[in-house]
């Protein structure tokens, strides 16, 4: 080969060698940095940084009505009662407004519902008010394990009664926030590090009977109750 040619090729598979040297470390650098800026956002931020995040919490009504149960008919069958009931979860600005609607069926009479409740401290919400939100789990009757019994609400998921708290959040922290604050509940110890005093469970059970309805109620502090009244 011509010495020029051989000289020109060395200079070539030289600067290849220098690029890659440079440029692959270089790219893991920059995907790593893009990563971080990515994921640099965490829930803890959202609840200490994002004003449209705490309006939205100090938004949430201090005692409010938030759905309610009902038989739809109770039979027996094989020497075991069935009850059929109805569960719906209302709107938080509207209680006549449905934005749940499910049917179960429960062997027995006494059934139980089971609620995730967030509260929120005043590090959070912007009046110094203490707010409180539920997520429904479950409801199961008392021939159940609870792990068995039937799901309302699907963990990681918005729930459609908070939908305006989305609103103020772009899509990214939307979901950021609602497979965090499910998951908070499965790791007390990080509750630590931000602004919400306790993730509980709490379960109301109830003998149910045809012609009453069975409503649902949560307190500022994340107290659930139920109230019967005659169903009309």
């Amino acid at each position: 080969m011509h010495p020029i040619k051989m000289h020109k090729s060395g200079l070539a598979k030289a600067k290849l060698s220098l690029l890659l040297v440079i440029g692959v470390p270089a790219a893991l650098a920059g995907a790593w940095g893009w990563q971080r800026l990515y994921s640099r956002v965490t829930i803890f931020d959202l609840l200490s940084e994002n004003k449209q995040l705490k309006t939205a919490l100090t938004n949430l009504q201090t005692e409010t009505r938030i759905g309610y149960a009902k038989v739809i008919s109770q039979t027996s069958r094989d020497g075991k009662m069935w009850t059929k009931l109805r569960f719906v979860e209302t709107d938080i600005d509207d209680p006549l407004k449905r934005v749940l609607e499910k049917e179960y069926e429960i062997e027995g009479d006494i059934v139980h519902f089971d609620a995730l409740i967030v509260r929120f401290g005043d590090e959070v919400v912007m009046d110094g008010r203490e707010r409180a939100m539920y997520l429904w789990r479950r409801v199961y009757g008392e021939a159940m394990s609870p792990k068995d019994g039937f799901p309302i609400e699907e963990p990681g998921v918005e729930p459609a009664r908070y939908e305006a708290i989305g609103r103020k959040l772009s899509l990214k922290d939307k979901q950021l926030f609602w497979q965090e604050i499910w998951e908070l509940a499965n790791d007390p110890a990080r509750l630590q590090k931000v602004s919400v005093r306790a993730i509980h469970g709490s379960v109301i059970y109830e003998q149910l009977r045809p012609g009453l309805i069975y409503i649902f109620k949560i307190d500022n502090k994340g107290n659930l109750y139920p109230e019967v009244i005659p169903d009309l």
